[in-house]
C-alpha cells in the first residue's frame, strides 16, 4: 500500500471514532485584511534649516549707533554721546574715558594708542612719563599742547597698558574718525605702529610707514615713534627729532610764520 492509501485510511479510521468533531475543534485562527494607503510621495522634500535668531539691536548711551556719531556736529556733542560708550570690554575695566582734549579748531592732531594708569586715573591723555615727554617734544618744534589736540586710537585704558585688541579698534575707530571730522586738522603726528595701522587700517612695521606723508581725511600725516617707546629705547630718540623736524617743515611749507 501506498503513502497516499495509507493516509486515507488514517483519516477515515479517525472520523469513525471521532466523528467531525476532529475538523470542527480545530481553531484556525482568522486574520483580518488591513488597508495600507500607498505612500503620497516616494521622497521627503528637504529640511529646510532653521533661521539663526535674530540679535536685538544695543542702543542707549551705553552703545552709540553710527548715526548718532555721525550726527555729533561739535567735538562737545560727541563727547556727551559716546563717553559712556561700552560696546567693548574695556568700557568694564576703566576708571575714566579719556575723549581727548585740546583745541577744537586745532590745525595739528597728535594720535597715540591709547591711555594709560595715569590717563585712566585723569581722564586726560599723555598725563603720565610719556605725556611729559610728548610735551618736551612738542615745544621743540615750537607747538604748545594748547594749540593742537591730543587723542587716542582707543578711549578706555587695555589692562596693564596692553596692544588693543583689533575688536576694540574696530569699535572705539569711528570716533576717532568723527574727532577729525570735526576738527578738520591740516596735519597729523601719529604716534606709534598700533595707531598708524589703525588710521591707515593696514598692517606694516613703523619703519615701513616713517619718512612718509600720507593723506587721511583731509590732512596730511606723518608718523614717528610713541613717546612711551621712547622711554623704553632712549636710543630712537635722534629719528624721532628727524621725524618731528621734518612734520614742523612740512607744516610751515603751507603755514610760514
Amino acid at each position: 500500500m501506498n503513502l497516499k492509501a495509507e493516509i486515507i485510511k488514517s483519516l477515515k479510521l479517525q472520523k469513525e471514532q471521532f466523528g467531525d468533531d476532529l475538523y470542527t475543534g480545530l481553531h484556525v485562527p482568522k486574520f483580518e485584511k488591513k488597508e495600507h494607503p500607498a505612500p503620497e510621495k516616494i521622497f521627503s522634500p528637504p529640511v529646510q534649516p532653521a533661521k539663526p535668531a535674530t540679535q536685538p539691536k544695543l542702543t542707549g548711551p551705553h552703545y552709540p549707533t553710527p548715526e548718532i556719531v555721525a550726527a555729533s556736529a561739535t567735538i562737545d556733542d560727541l563727547r556727551k554721546n559716546i563717553c559712556n560708550c561700552m560696546k567693548c570690554s574695556l568700557g568694564s575695566t576703566r576708571k575714566n574715558f579719556v575723549f581727548g582734549e585740546g583745541n577744537p579748531n586745532a590745525r595739528v592732531m597728535v594720535i597715540g594708542e591709547g591711555p594709560g594708569a595715569d590717563e585712566d586715573l585723569q581722564g586726560k591723555p599723555f598725563v603720565g612719563r610719556a605725556g611729559q615727554l610728548l610735551t618736551d617734544i612738542l615745544k621743540a618744534i615750537k607747538f604748545s599742547r594748547d594749540e593742537v589736540f591730543i587723542a587716542n586710537i582707543v578711549k578706555c585704558r587695555p589692562p596693564a597698558n596692553r596692544t588693543p585688541y583689533d575688536s576694540e579698534i574696530h569699535e572705539c575707530r569711528p570716533y576717532l574718525v568723527r574727532q577729525i571730522e570735526i576738527i578738520k586738522p591740516s596735519f597729523i603726528l601719529c604716534l606709534g605702529s598700533t595707531a598708524v595701522q589703525a588710521l591707515l587700517e593696514r598692517k606694516g612695521t613703523l619703519g615701513s610707514f616713517r619718512k612718509k606723508v600720507f593723506d587721511i581725511y583731509g590732512a596730511q600725516m606723518m608718523v614717528t615713534f610713541h613717546p612711551a617707546a621712547l622711554l623704553r629705547n632712549p636710543g630712537w630718540k635722534r629719528d624721532t627729532w628727524e621725524d618731528v623736524q621734518a612734520f614742523r617743515k612740512l607744516y610751515d611749507d603751507k603755514f610760514p610764520s
